[in-house]
């Protein structure tokens, strides 16, 4: 989720019910401990008590690195910041972080990935929690249940798995009867994750992992009341309305009146597109404003036309 889920992206997500906690975008950790500086421009939460959005909801703090010593000095450096609780990204697929010795390809060594948990939970020494993130191998699922338990003999108070390897990326489907076998060979509270688009998907998800819980990344922006919608249901066993483009429009809004606050308007149009992009996936409503404002520059322009006077044309699929 690198670049999408920012300070204020998280507030937005979570202004209604629906989340129990919150993940920053993973502070990528080489071969230093890292100034505060850092540390705050990913998570500015930790400026406030409680470190948590606006609403409430608890942020954790994620790194992202392969050197057990330095992951162990930065998460000392976020813990005298406030930090929570630390995340250790084992899941990331991008090439360029596994060129570099990041991510996803940790999931190759599962020794690896226990040095990293253990450096860190030794370094914090049980004063605040330990979890990780993991996928189901680099190339193929043979360590996957390896890796699983390496996270939890590390230190790790909780893993989410991510129902797919490195190599099959984001392509459908999402394994989750494979996160069930992963779950049944460790004591930790597994958490589910990948391709849980819809409520439909997120009641599978769980049927065929058997996990409590499950963790929403891309699905959240595509659409901001997934998390509601599933809570709601919860609660009541009963469904919510389909979300709106009036409502996914609403958002990219808020969105940008938050972000020109501190940014130009020539960057606050990118990541409004940017997140345009993401709701397209199962909308053909918002697909088909994407294309429309895609080449659009002048935020104003752009912001204005999320809401036309006269309905959008949505051009069939092709």
């Amino acid at each position: 989720m690198e670049g999408v889920i920012d300070s204020l992206t998280r507030d937005i997500l979570t202004r209604q019910a629906g989340f129990d906690w919150s993940v920053t975008e993973f502070v990528r950790v080489v071969d230093a401990r890292l100034p505060p500086r850092v540390f705050y421009k990913h998570c500015p939460e930790l400026t406030a008590r409680p470190v948590a959005t606006p609403s409430g909801v608890p942020v954790h703090l994620q790194l992202l690195g392969s050197d057990p010593a330095t992951l162990a000095s930065n998460a000392r450096q976020a813990l005298s910041l406030g930090a929570i609780s630390i995340d250790l990204n084992f899941g990331c697929p991008a090439k360029l972080v596994n060129r570099h010795d990041g991510g996803a390809s940790l999931l190759r060594q599962p020794d690896r990935v226990f040095n990293a948990v253990r450096a860190v939970a030794d370094a914090l020494g049980g004063e605040i929690p330990v979890t990780a993130k993991i996928r189901l191998g680099f190339s193929d699922r043979r360590l996957a249940v390896t890796c699983a338990q390496a996270t939890e003999a590390g230190g790790a108070a909780q893993l989410v798995v991510h129902g797919r390897t490195r190599d099959e990326g984001y392509r459908p489907p999402a394994h989750w009867e494979w996160i069930g076998k992963v779950r049944h060979q460790v004591s930790i509270p597994v958490v589910a994750n990948g391709d849980i688009w819809t409520l439909e998907d997120y009641w599978k998800a769980r049927t065929l992992s058997g996990c409590q819980d499950v963790m929403l990344g891309r699905s959240a922006l595509s659409d901001p009341w997934l998390a509601p919608r599933i809570r709601h249901w919860q609660l009541t066993g009963e469904r919510l309305p389909d979300t709106t483009w009036e409502m996914r429009a609403n958002v990219l809004k808020e969105y940008a009146s938050l972000q020109r606050q501190k940014l130009p308007d020539r960057v606050v149009v990118s990541l409004v597109k940017q997140w345009l992009a993401q709701m397209r996936q199962g909308n053909t409503e918002a697909n088909g404003y994407f294309h429309h404002l895609k080449r659009m520059t002048d935020l104003n322009t752009l912001l204005n036309a999320l809401t036309p006077n006269t309905p959008l044309r949505i051009p069939e699929p092709a």
